[in-house]
């Protein structure tokens, strides 16, 4: 068996694939004498068909069985053989398939790149701080009480953060579409969870009132069909709700499980410690995420379309996920799958780099990695011994935590050979992105 690559545009391969007659005729003649020991003609006894006439038969069936058989052979064994590994499926081209002479086919795929990694040290990541004072814990602290919190009916005109319950219809040109209408759906006026104009018109409004208004959809709206449409909305106020505050009392503490505050004192430095962990892990995400950023304009390389149609296939059926959607059930306009093309390549061209770094650092998790992060997780977790029991019975978790430990090894290596400036952030200004 003989086998050539060529290389076609950018990581697209040719592999050429040379079958020697023999092969063919060996594994075509097994299966003639298969058949010919059980085949049942009239005229004939049992094992006793001749040859041509088995040929006459089954003869094209057994010659396309053969094809596919040393097809699906001799692919891997001639990729392993010419140290290639494939990013795609191939597409199988048939060049001669005449018995006389070495059966030849063709397969194009797509390769990974070969990539090695350049450190730029004229390019400079940013290396976040995020800075705290008391206003940023009370703004926190307001939040919560916020978030659990009671509504009660109110005799008034809807104001900035009361809660309205209401019956709405949408129409486009007087038709109806997908989602347009919902019965005592309770909505917090200035939420921002329905499109630009929708909650400022139920601003002065009361129980008992019926009103209509126009707005459009935002041009960038996840559906393409309703996008940047005028879109006129029929409105029906069944109750204005106003806000309650919580208390800070022992019930909210519970609801928090915030076992160990027992007053408002307590209460504020639990919060102010839970915002500086959330701090450290923003830190280290910002940074993280500089890092990466830095990398991609360092290195600049070709990524096979096949992997970056996976991802981005990844991608839509995650974000259709969220909305109790399928792939399979949602319409081709919900997510289409071409805007996740762009961040789908960012996707895989961060992976690539990320695999040729560990080469590069020689990278390795040790098993004293993962019980230090396995001691860490479990802090967690009330019962911490019962944890780690746990987890050593879970391999699928066990490999993502070795992920995490290697992402964050090459992180700091990377944080030491390359440049950095120091980025402070306000902790208001990234609660407000």
């Amino acid at each position: 068996m003989t086998s050539k690559i060529k290389k076609l545009k950018d990581l697209e391969r040719k592999l050429t694939v040379s079958v020697p007659v023999e092969d063919y005729e060996k594994k075509y003649g097994g299966k003639l004498s298969k058949i010919k020991s059980t085949a049942k003609l009239d005229g004939f006894r049992k094992g006793n068909v001749p040859n041509d006439v088995l040929k006459q038969r089954y003869g094209d069936s057994i010659h396309y069985e053969v094809l596919n058989e040393l097809i699906q052979e001799s692919y891997p064994k001639e990729l392993q053989e010419q140290n290639i590994k494939p990013a795609s499926s191939p597409a199988i081209s048939i060049e001669n398939e005449d018995a006389a002479k070495p059966i030849s086919y063709s397969a194009v795929f797509e390769v990974f790149p070969e990539i090695k990694p350049k450190l730029s040290r004229w390019k400079s990541f940013e290396k976040s701080e995020i800075t705290m004072d008391d206003s940023d814990i009370d703004l926190a602290i307001d939040d919560i009480l916020e978030r659990y919190c009671e509504w009660n009916k109110v005799d008034r005109a809807a104001a900035e953060k009361d809660q309205a319950v209401i019956d709405f219809e949408g129409k486009i040109d007087g038709e109806g579409f997908e989602g347009n209408e919902s019965k005592d759906f309770k909505l917090v006026i200035g939420s921002k969870s329905m499109i630009p104009g929708f909650e400022d018109n139920l601003i002065g409004k009361k129980s008992g009132d019926s009103f209509s208004f126009k707005t459009n959809f935002p041009e960038d709206y996840f559906k393409n069909d309703l996008a940047g449409k005028e879109t006129e909305f029929f409105i029906t106020v069944h109750e204005v709700q106003e806000m309650n505050k919580a208390k800070i009392d022992k019930e909210l503490f519970e609801k928090l499980a915030m076992e160990d505050v027992s007053d408002e004192s307590s209460f504020r430095a639990e919060i102010s410690k839970r915002m500086e962990g959330e701090i450290k892990q923003q830190e280290k995400s910002l940074t993280k995420e500089s890092i990466y950023e830095t990398l991609l304009q360092s290195n600049d390389f070709k990524v096979p379309n096949a992997t970056v149609a996976e991802q981005a296939e990844l991608m839509r059926k995650d974000s259709l996920m969220r909305m109790g959607q399928t792939s399979e059930n949602a319409p081709e306009d919900l997510f289409p799958i071409e805007e996740f093309k762009e961040n789908a390549e960012k996707r895989v061209r961060l992976d690539l780099l990320f695999s040729a770094l560990l080469k590069k650092y020689q990278l390795e998790v040790t098993e004293e990695d993962v019980n230090n992060f396995i001691d860490e997780e479990a802090k967690k977790y009330k019962d911490a011994d019962q944890f780690k029991s746990w987890i050593q019975s879970q391999p699928q978790q066990l490999d993502q935590y070795k992920m995490v430990i290697l992402e964050n090894l090459l992180i700091e290596k990377l944080d030491s050979d390359l440049k950095s400036k120091v980025k402070v952030i306000k902790f208001s200004e990234l609660a407000n992105k």
